[in-house]
């Protein structure tokens, strides 16, 4: 019995070990951290960076030399004749002998090098490499700060729906309280059944939020997890605070720093795309521009009656060719012309893009740096609304209990109080996110 005690405890302390390996405790910024590395968008970000590297590698490896090799084998079931003239051989003239060349069964063996000398694509593509690789790493950064910021948003509902259950719980034990004295006044004679159904109205509401809330919580913790690359399920705990985050993000020193638009993710993808038309310009240009390429092949060849190729004695016929192929464009219906004036138009348009897009960034800075600013403002304002509903509600209690006040009017306070209440917790969520919807304008971490 003893040892069966302990082995049980020993499973036991596994078990619990290793539920505690499992769970998860972040902060918002090791929340963000983990994403960067584990998130399903930033790990396939990161795979695209490589996916380019080889592109590179590819297009490069074009223009240098290539080897290939064949080897070929025939068997003619049924040789091919030849009328030959018979004066060829004592014949009378005007008369043919059928003739059979070569034997029935052959086999080849050739090795082909080949090198690109000249092609302005190529050179076009290896200089277009450099403009791939600088929008893949772009792209990787736009997943990256798209991340942080789902990763924000995601972390902040958890909070919100965390601190909504705790504030609702607390509404729901002050509620019962004040109905189980209003029940039993009303049972003694001393109050109105009115009061009594006033409050469970409230009371019943205020349950239905209690549940969805809790049921907001698991789910905005699965948004998170999923956020985060974790399993849908995972046992995740947070380590901040709402009001204690919103407070560290509420710095309007951002609002002061030096802005370079080149330093803006956006503005970056806005060139990348100039850049790619800039060489599809070039490539269409090079088309005019003649190829050359040069060639070399060695080969070997066997005759037999019969599949005899790898005998010691087989006869082989060794032969090779050098050679160049130049390919020079002459007249193609002025479609050259046209490709190339249409990759100058989409040239044109992708600098008006870029002109557009610093525009445009520039007014969502000045719209982000407003609305952060407007998220702070409504915090202190949704902040003093609350002191002001608790104090109101507070009061009417008192003169509930007095008899100075109605069911009616208490409820009327309560429901005010829980209405700020949300506010306040909705207010500390969008300072977060505008804060980092600016940080992420700007391209710091604040």
């Amino acid at each position: 019995m003893r040892n069966q005690l302990v082995i049980l405890i020993s499973i036991l302390s596994i078990s619990l070990g290793y539920s505690q390996e499992q769970t998860s405790f972040f902060t918002l910024e090791e929340a963000i951290t983990y994403a960067l590395e584990n998130n399903y968008s930033a790990i396939n970000a990161n795979r695209d960076i490589i996916d380019a590297q080889k592109q590179k590698w590819e297009t490069i490896a074009t223009g240098l030399p290539q080897i290939n090799g064949s080897v070929g084998y025939s068997n003619q079931l049924k040789q091919p004749v030849t009328l030959l003239p018979a004066e060829l051989v004592g014949g009378a003239a005007g008369e043919f002998i059928p003739v059979v060349f070569s034997q029935p069964q052959s086999m080849t063996a050739t090795a082909t090098l080949t090198q690109q000398i000249f092609d302005g694509s190529y050179i076009v593509g290896v200089q277009a490499t450099k403009a791939f690789l600088s929008y893949s790493d772009n792209n990787k950064e736009k997943t990256e700060l798209d991340v942080r910021k789902q990763v924000v948003e995601a972390y902040g509902n958890v909070l919100l729906a965390e601190e909504s259950v705790k504030i609702l719980e607390k509404n729901k034990a002050t509620l019962e309280k004040t109905l189980y004295e209003t029940t039993k006044l009303f049972e003694n004679g001393l109050g109105e059944e009115e009061s009594v159904d006033q409050l469970q109205i409230t009371l019943s509401s205020v349950e239905n939020r209690l549940q969805n809330a809790i049921r907001l919580q698991e789910i905005t913790l699965q948004m998170l997890n999923v956020s985060l690359g974790l399993d849908l399920n995972a046992p995740t705990q947070l380590k901040d605070n709402l009001e204690d985050l919103t407070v560290s993000k509420m710095n309007l020193n951002i609002l002061s720093t030096d802005f370079n638009i080149e330093d803006n993710v956006d503005y970056k993808l806005a060139e990348n795309l100039n850049e790619q038309r800039y060489f599809e310009w070039k490539l269409a240009r090079s088309r005019a521009l003649p190829t050359l390429n040069a060639y070399i092949n060695y080969g070997s060849a066997a005759y037999s009656e019969s599949f005899d190729f790898f005998n010691g004695d087989q006869q082989w016929f060794d032969s090779s060719i050098l050679g160049l192929d130049l390919n020079i464009p002459i007249f193609s219906s002025l479609k050259r012309s046209a490709s190339t004036q249409r990759a100058k138009i989409a040239l044109e348009k992708a600098k008006t893009q870029l002109t557009e897009a610093e525009q445009q960034i520039r007014l969502q800075l000045e719209n982000a740096k407003n609305n952060f600013t407007l998220a702070i403002d409504n915090y202190e304002t949704a902040k003093q609304n609350l002191m002001l509903s608790e104090r109101i509600e507070n009061k009417n209690q008192i003169k509930y209990k007095e008899g100075l006040a109605t069911s009616f009017e208490l409820r009327q306070a309560q429901t005010q109080l829980y209405t700020t209440q949300q506010e306040f917790l909705q207010s500390m969520v969008e300072v977060i996110n505008k804060k980092t919807e600016l940080e992420i304008i700007l391209n710091t971490k604040g």
